[in-house]
């Protein structure tokens, strides 16, 4: 309950300096995966055996994501300040990594130093101050892979996105994030058991499964006004409708459904927090991951 307490503290502060994605000024403080991994071996051995990682040297070479870029005026997608908000790790300026620690975890320069100093008892809660997002902010994590494979990254205007769209560029309205977290990117190394990389219990997914839902709905519904083209409308739609529908029947979810900000996300994501929603949702829950 206290290292709770801490991180709702802290959480005020962190929102002020985090940054989702790597595009603009958050692309500026990365630090890049190589520093990550001085600490995160093992989570970073997980990394390099994702499609994310191995994307830096492989997408750029696909005809349809070269007439993707063509598409939105570039030439290089390496280059593209469209391209880079999520398929890359950007370091002083230049594409260093395909999406790697920072992109879901928020930009480093900051905080990097600070948040695992074993002298200091409140290190996790001045990284979250920095703008660290911290693996139990479950929901901005969340936002962060539902911006990007939702085709939906706040920085991405609307008729940029729909041009992409029209062009080829996936957009899943179906992204369910346990289905993709607990797959090849699976990185759960925690205490006491730091030398495995540990599977969720059915009540961690369900908690999961509820806070990806809300995450896509407020998703969605920030993105569906960016512009009218019909099939991105349409896409976002279903993100919307498929949320609405699991999380109608879920009493502590009324004030996201009401009220779909990053706000009421987070606290909804606080509020289920270590419960069991198993008896409300474990039939949905995915027996097979990404």
């Amino acid at each position: 309950m206290m290292i709770q307490r801490i991180f709702r503290a802290a959480f005020a502060a962190a929102l002020l300096t985090a940054v989702f994605g790597t595009a603009g000024a958050a692309a500026a403080d990365n630090v890049g995966p190589d520093a990550c991994k001085k600490c995160h071996t093992a989570e970073h051995g997980v990394w390099e055996g994702t499609p994310h990682f191995s994307s830096f040297k492989e997408i750029h070479r696909d005809k349809k994501a070269k007439d993707i870029v063509k598409a939105v005026g570039d030439r290089r997608m390496k280059k593209s300040d469209t391209c880079v908000m999520c398929h890359y790790t950007v370091i002083d300026g230049k594409a260093e990594a395909g999406p790697s620690c920072e992109s879901c975890h928020g930009a480093a320069k900051e905080w990097i130093d600070i948040h695992n100093d074993k002298k200091n008892p409140n290190s996790i809660q001045d990284g979250i101050a920095k703008g660290m997002i911290h693996s139990s902010m479950i929901y901005d994590i969340a936002s962060n892979c539902m911006s990007c494979h939702g085709l939906a990254n706040p920085n991405l205007p609307g008729d940029t996105a729909a041009t992409m769209l029209e062009n080829g560029h996936p957009l899943n309205p179906g992204f369910e994030l346990v289905e993709y977290s607990q797959g090849v990117v699976r990185h759960r190394f925690y205490p006491p058991d730091v030398k495995n990389n540990q599977e969720m219990t059915d009540a961690q997914k369900s908690v999961y499964f509820l806070v990806g839902q809300a995450a896509a709905l407020v998703s969605a519904t920030d993105a569906i006004s960016k512009t009218d083209n019909a099939k991105y409308v349409e896409a976002q739609n279903k993100r919307i409708a498929k949320a609405k529908e699991v999380l109608s029947a879920i009493p502590e979810a009324a004030d996201v459904l009401a009220n779909p900000t990053d706000e009421a996300g987070r606290a909804f994501g606080e509020a289920i927090k270590g419960k069991d929603f198993t008896g409300q949702v474990g039939s949905m829950l995915p027996t097979k991951y990404k």
